[in-house]
């Protein structure tokens, strides 16, 4: 069976969240280890107005999670994510292989390591390239004046 890297965006109910952050998104490793999946990082996105009333509320705390899970599990975790009261909306995305170890570093807040570049020149070969090379300077645009225009009238 596929197990892949997926992304999970959840709306909570911001009421609930407040009265008990610790509860509401502790939830959220339950379903996936309920599902046979696996917590990869999990954290609190931001709190913010929403757009348009959902059942009831103008507020939501949006958390964000990724998690690792066979792709049959998928649709019985989204149901799971329906009936809890708590989420007002879920939104599962599956994460393309190449981007997801830098998505998951990115969640988890740890230090991203940059791609490796090929090696083909060092840093003082680009520093002396960019010193010798010579910029000619701009010329001034020549405007032409009226007088000039005028006397080539007479």
């Amino acid at each position: 069976m596929a197990q892949n890297v997926y992304e999970c965006m959840f709306i909570f109910d911001s009421n609930a969240y407040a009265r008990d952050p610790g509860a509401v998104s502790g939830r959220i490793p339950k379903m996936i280890e309920k599902c046979g999946g696996e917590l990869l990082a999990s954290r609190l996105w931001f709190e913010q107005r929403l757009a348009f009333p959902i059942k009831g509320n103008r507020k939501g705390s949006y958390w964000l999670s990724f998690f690792r899970m066979e792709s049959e599990r998928v649709a019985e975790f989204n149901r799971e994510c329906q009936l809890d009261d708590s989420i007002l909306r879920h939104l599962t995305l599956k994460v393309d292989p190449r981007m997801a170890e830098m998505r998951i570093s990115q969640a988890s807040g740890e230090p991203v390591s940059p791609p490796s570049e090929p090696a083909t020149a060092t840093g003082d070969a680009v520093e002396d390239a960019v010193e010798d090379a010579v910029v000619p300077p701009e010329e001034p645009a020549v405007e032409a004046t009226a007088d000039a225009a005028g006397d080539s009238q007479a």
